[in-house]
């Protein structure tokens, strides 16, 4: 029992290590890289670029990501997570370092693309660690830790970047490549557990070649969770370019556009450890729709409110509902599946969220242009339908983290989905052969 004990300690202790390398290294990357978001629209105008232009910036980031992740996260399941990782910190600096060149504002879609790339690339691999390498009952926290530290980083840069303006923007892509480089500093010192790395040998043949990956199978888990990360990622695209917009608008200063930023990221921060615990031991449907559901309708009162302050402090308030939903949606993405394949289903789940935030700030530039309220009011139409729909895929699937020593008592989640008690019993991986893994 003694030696049990002691193994389980030593496990978690190593979990420990990982998620704290892992958040700093996505702390000092998100940092950088959000410094630039701000002034971006403001800057490409400086470069002669139109407000139509700029969004195309902005969703050539996203649009790098969607045709990427995948291949990506089958990459990491191939070659490894560490070195996906540190790979993509160094394309997102050096992209960040090429904007100190004389450009235009059309070669800035070229550079945005390449940051694309390397963001990418980073946050597969990093939930990827997560996935394989830390227990099921504790992946809700796991990954409320990850989010906290890109959150971190967006509470400081984007208020630095605000405060700088867009007169100096030279200099925030300067800070931005310093220290996506630097975040390979902690990346390179993680190691995956031994069980990840002799799987991945395992399947390395006498001739040195490697056995190709099987296939992924989706289960409801899995697709319900695609399904809010499009809803995510809609909300992320139209909040990109019209967040900005929307504030100069109603007549609010740069300093204030950067707080409004930095007050978004601070409740996140602060929410981690209860929104992680929260994932590990209610039920994650109810976090994810609640969460989101918060979100929606604070995306349509968005242009209709006119007072600089509301927006700000409202702004902050969203932050709670996607702290909730957040971590809760990871762990419901990735239960039951095995860690040879978590690189390709956290590429699924990027390419689902990029895919949208990329046609969401498409389309949201010039939708501003024609009436403020029109890219918030359908971007939280098209999001509400998706929790609908996401509701129905997780009406059958258990929606606590199943543990064998204890039984969850049912409450209002169990009463509103109404989960099949056969399927409520099994174990969490049973359920990507069991009934409810097909459509």
């Amino acid at each position: 029992m003694s030696d049990g004990h002691s193994v389980g300690a030593e496990a978690a202790d190593r979990s420990s290590r990982l998620i704290g390398t892992l958040t700093l290294t996505v702390l000092l990357q998100w940092m950088g890289a959000t410094a630039i978001v701000p002034m971006l629209p403001i800057y490409i105008r400086r470069l002669g670029g139109t407000d139509a232009l700029a969004g195309l910036v902005m969703a050539s980031f996203f649009a790098a990501g969607v045709l990427s992740q995948y291949p990506i996260g089958r990459i990491a399941d191939r070659l490894g997570r560490r070195p996906v990782l540190v790979a993509g910190l160094v394309t997102y600096g050096v992209a960040s370092f090429s904007f100190l060149l004389p450009i235009n504002a059309f070669a800035a879609i070229g550079l945005r693309s390449l940051q694309g790339v390397g963001a990418g690339a980073s946050t597969v691999a990093a939930l990827a660690m997560i996935s394989s390498s830390v227990a099921v009952e504790r992946r809700g926290r796991a990954f409320a830790s990850i989010y906290a530290g890109q959150l971190g980083g967006m509470a400081v840069g984007p208020l630095v970047g605000s405060i700088v303006g867009v007169r100096f923007m030279w200099l925030m892509f300067l800070v931005s490549g310093l220290l996506s480089i630097g975040a390979c500093i902690p990346a390179v010192r993680i190691h995956e557990p031994h069980d990840v790395a002799d799987e991945r040998r395992a399947r390395t043949r006498a001739d040195g070649t490697v056995e190709p990956l099987g296939r992924i199978r989706i289960h409801r888990s899995m697709a319900g969770a695609l399904v809010c990360g499009a809803a995510l990622g809609l909300t992320s695209g139209v909040y990109d370019i019209c967040w900005t917009l929307l504030l100069v608008a109603r007549g609010a200063s740069g300093l204030a556009i950067g707080i409004s930023w930095t007050l978004f990221a601070v409740p996140f921060v602060l929410a981690t450890k209860p929104s992680g615990w929260l994932a590990d031991h209610l039920d994650r449907r109810t976090l994810v729709l609640g969460g989101i559901g918060f979100s929606v309708a604070l995306c349509a009162a968005y242009p209709f409110i006119h007072s600089v302050p509301a927006l700000v402090v409202l702004g902050a308030l969203e932050a709670f509902g996607f702290a909730a939903a957040m971590p809760a949606v990871q762990s419901l993405l990735t239960q039951g599946s095995t860690p040879s394949e978590v690189g390709r289903v956290q590429g699924m789940f990027g390419t689902s969220q990029t895919a949208c935030t990329a046609v969401a700030a498409a389309g949201a530039g010039a939708a501003f242009a024609l009436a403020a309220w029109l890219p918030f009011v359908t971007v939280a139409s098209m999001v509400f339908l998706g929790l609908i729909a996401a509701a129905f895929i997780w009406r059958p699937v258990p929606g606590r983290v199943d543990r064998s020593d204890r039984i969850a008592s049912p409450g209002l989640a169990e009463a509103l989905f109404e989960p099949v008690r056969a399927q409520a019993s099994e174990p969490v991986g049973a359920s990507r052969d069991g009934p409810s893994a097909g459509w």
